[in-house]
């Protein structure tokens, strides 16, 4: 099995190398990463610069792009094959919610998902510095192959994991569960430069979850893993009907 290993982190990630140690137990590994922090670039592609990307070291490239580049690079021109799939992470910090529509981790993974790549994205629900992300490298490694082994796995899907931040030794198990939904307060700050200009800054501030039972966030704040299945279609099916009732002209 050809392995493509990508993250939003940067290639010098903490949790890029424990998805690496746990990937090498299903085949050949490729890393092929930013060569920088792009975290919150969603599914953004580099249309206006040209790529560049840099052998760092045997079967790893970084790229001055971002996580959808990596890939479409990783399989159009830097693996020697197609490969079998896509891993993407391990980020720092969680992906839950409607943090996977501005997640480069999920993107990535949504990437290879439109390629036809089987592909899971994975999180971690602490920070990069936070010892307990090293010893997810033995579950992953144990749990990967449940996903991506399968002969069924499910077209135009990505799987969508969250670790819990504690040590993986104390994880109760693993559940299958929907997106979770969460409330930003505070997010933009606004002040003064020192001549006398504004500027806004986007993040901080703080976030309220809906914690209802089966969403990933009630299961990795319970201490399970989540596994979210995330379909490309994002159509409401169930509002089609009744938006065809409304008789709409141009």
């Amino acid at each position: 099995m050809l392995i493509l290993c990508t993250n939003d982190d940067g290639y010098m990630a903490p949790g890029l190398e424990v998805l690496v140690e746990a990937a090498r137990t299903l085949g050949e590994v490729h890393v092929v990463a930013p060569d920088r922090e792009q975290s919150a670039t969603s599914h953004s592609l580099t249309m206006h610069l040209p790529l560049r990307a840099r052998r760092v070291r045997e079967g790893w490239h970084s790229v001055t792009g971002t996580p959808t580049d990596c890939v479409m690079l990783g399989t159009q021109a830097i693996l020697p094959r197609r490969p079998d799939v896509v891993l993407s992470g391990v980020n720092h910090g969680m992906n839950m919610g409607e943090d996977v529509l501005y997640s480069g981790t999920v993107s990535a993974a949504m990437e290879a998902t439109i390629f036809g790549i089987p592909a899971v994205a994975i999180s971690y629900a602490g920070r990069a510095d936070d010892a307990h992300l090293a010893s997810y490298a033995p579950l992953l490694a144990r749990l990967l192959p449940q996903l991506v082994k399968r002969g069924d796995f499910p077209p135009e899907t990505l799987l969508n994991v969250n670790l819990p931040a504690i040590p993986a030794e104390r994880v109760q198990g693993v559940r299958v569960t929907r997106l979770g939904r969460r409330v930003f307060t505070d997010s933009l700050t606004q002040g003064t430069d020192p001549s006398g200009k504004p500027y806004y800054w986007i993040g901080g501030g703080s976030i309220e979850w809906a914690s209802h039972e089966g969403t990933d966030y009630h299961a990795v704040d319970a201490g399970y893993v989540s596994v979210t299945p995330l379909h490309l279609d994002l159509t409401n099916h169930s509002l089609l009907r009744s938006v065809a009732e409304w008789e709409l002209s141009a």
